[in-house]
């Protein structure tokens, strides 16, 4: 099949905080070394920030690098943790207050941030295409895209204008566009479409544990009215 392409120097799949920082410092890089690049982010969401898990204690070391000036910038970090208390709940009566000191270093959260992380990627997708970087919104990357010799070349989009079982609609097909890349960055998150084809395809779990991971966790409270 014929398929319409973009050729860019380096393809990003998804918009969430790693794909976007990602971005954003490949850009900066650039720019350091004198040089223009073209970087591009797909994104499966109507929008970015759309398919991120919101609420977030964030921990901004990483946005300190990456843009020292953020306060300026206005990031959306408006909220810094006072205090945090981690109690040990001893059945359904009684609780227990674990002393400070006795916490790990990992889950104390002084100078950390109470924030919506959709705010975050959405601010961070600002300062990208600041920066010259192409993201588009609404494409779910369906497929990597291999040349003859199987190495990673970019990705394909999802097809338009087909049924449940993938058949092509008349009068409303068009096949998904091919994002080639010299490089291409996969940051889909856990689980990821792609990320379970190329693990499948080279084999990386073959000396690897299964995978554990959690996401979306609730947690439901009743009480007395």
């Amino acid at each position: 099949m014929q398929r319409e392409y973009m050729e860019f120097d380096v393809v990003i799949v998804g918009a969430g905080p790693a794909g976007l920082s990602a971005a954003c410092r490949l850009k900066q890089k650039a720019a350091e070394a004198g040089k223009e690049i073209s970087v591009c982010v797909v994104e499966k969401g109507s929008e970015v920030g759309a398919h991120i898990l919101s609420g977030a204690v964030f921990e901004p070391r990483a946005l300190n690098e990456l843009f020292p000036d953020w306060k300026e910038l206005g990031a959306p970090l408006n909220t810094p943790v006072k205090r945090d208390d981690i109690y040990v709940l001893r059945n359904a009566e009684a609780a227990s207050k674990i002393p400070d000191f006795f916490v790990p270093k990992t889950m104390h959260n002084e100078g950390n941030y109470i924030i919506s992380l959709g705010n975050l990627c959405r601010w961070l997708a600002q300062q990208a295409e600041n920066l010259g970087v192409e993201i588009y919104p609404g494409f779910a990357a369906q497929q990597a895209l291999f040349d003859e010799n199987g190495v990673v070349r970019g990705i394909i989009t999802g097809d338009l204008g087909v049924d449940r079982e993938g058949k092509p609609k008349e009068g409303l097909y068009t096949p998904g566009m091919e994002l080639r890349g010299k490089y291409t960055l996969f940051a889909e998150g856990c689980r990821g479409h792609i990320g379970k084809q190329l693990i499948k395809r080279f084999n990386l779990d073959s000396e690897a544990d299964a995978q554990h991971y959690g996401i979306g966790l609730k947690e439901i409270w009743e009480i007395d009215p």
